[in-house]
């Protein structure tokens, strides 16, 4: 499991009900922007936290919805948290990274639009 630094309470991010944790081996890319609009509807707004290699992923799922219009950025947050290698058990530091996106004004009148086209497409 992953080990986290002194201080650092994970118990209470972990209970975040609209965060998605990325990973860029485990789900494709539209998922995760598809989970992300799914969860701006829900809660109105969406944060995205990913480590290492993944923090690319995040920046382009993003990127995706703020250039669609979905979404408007609210905070980023940049970290680096100590990770304990499987094998080895020896200490290796991780950037973190966490983006809150909230719903940008036409998001509702953009998911409206985009529903009434999946229809139209049927």
């Amino acid at each position: 499991m992953v080990g986290t630094t002194e201080g650092v309470d994970s118990s209470a991010s972990n209970s975040k009900k609209n965060r998605i944790q990325v990973s860029n081996t485990q789900k494709p890319l539209f998922f995760y922007v598809n989970l992300a609009k799914r969860y701006m509807q829900q809660y109105n707004e969406v944060e995205l936290s990913a480590l290492g290699m993944a923090i690319a992923t995040v920046v382009t799922i993003a990127e995706i919805l703020k250039n669609n219009g979905l979404a408007v950025e609210k905070k980023i947050m940049t970290s680096t948290i100590d990770m304990r290698e499987e094998s080895g058990g020896r200490p290796v530091q991780k950037a973190k990274i966490e983006i809150l996106l909230g719903k940008s004004e036409k998001f509702d009148e953009l998911m409206a639009a985009a529903a009434e086209e999946a229809l139209d497409d049927e």
